[in-house]
């Protein structure tokens, strides 16, 4: 067998899926197939912000909200009143973890939860393991990342989400 026979890589990947399924962590590689696409424009970015703020007005929650670029770099921004002043780094930072690492922050959180080997998550430079970064997925792409912050990492969660999933619905 070589690295490249099938059979073997299907093993991995079996064996992969139950040490998730088994150990509740969500392995530290990149989501299969999820390519970095053209960055999210100033008008789309903006259209995912008044999502996410939408969700945060619902629920009474007062949120900082981020959108970035597939680099990372921010392109809107918005703070609601009343937010904690330390949200408005927070959600930036959350919004680029998720655009560089292509995945939402809160797979970090959950690996980091999970003890052992996990916390070697404190290392990744950039790796932000706190609910409310998620990428924004369009046509199979990261066109760039979304993140939320002033409540509780759960209400970031559903925060950004609700601006993810505007993202998606173009």
């Amino acid at each position: 067998m070589t690295d490249n026979d099938p059979m073997l890589i299907k093993r991995t990947l079996a064996v992969l899926a139950l040490s998730v399924a088994a150990f509740g962590q969500t392995p530290l590689v990149p989501p299969p197939n999820v390519p970095y696409g053209i960055s999210i424009s100033p008008d789309a970015a903006k259209k995912v912000a008044a999502a996410a703020i939408a969700e945060a007005r619902k629920n009474n929650w007062a949120m900082a909200v981020a959108v970035v670029d597939a680099g990372g770099y921010l392109v809107y921004f918005e703070r609601m009143p009343d937010t904690q002043l330390g949200s408005v780094e927070i959600s930036q930072d959350k919004a680029k973890s998720a655009a560089l690492f292509r995945r939402p922050t809160k797979s970090f959180q959950d690996t980091l939860a999970g003890g052992g080997d996990g916390l070697r998550i404190l290392k990744l430079n950039g790796a932000i393991p706190v609910d409310g970064g998620i990428p924004l997925i369009v046509d199979g792409k990261v066109i760039g990342a979304i993140g939320a912050s002033g409540g509780t990492s759960d209400q970031d969660g559903k925060t950004a989400q609700a601006g993810a999933a505007a993202a998606a619905a173009k």
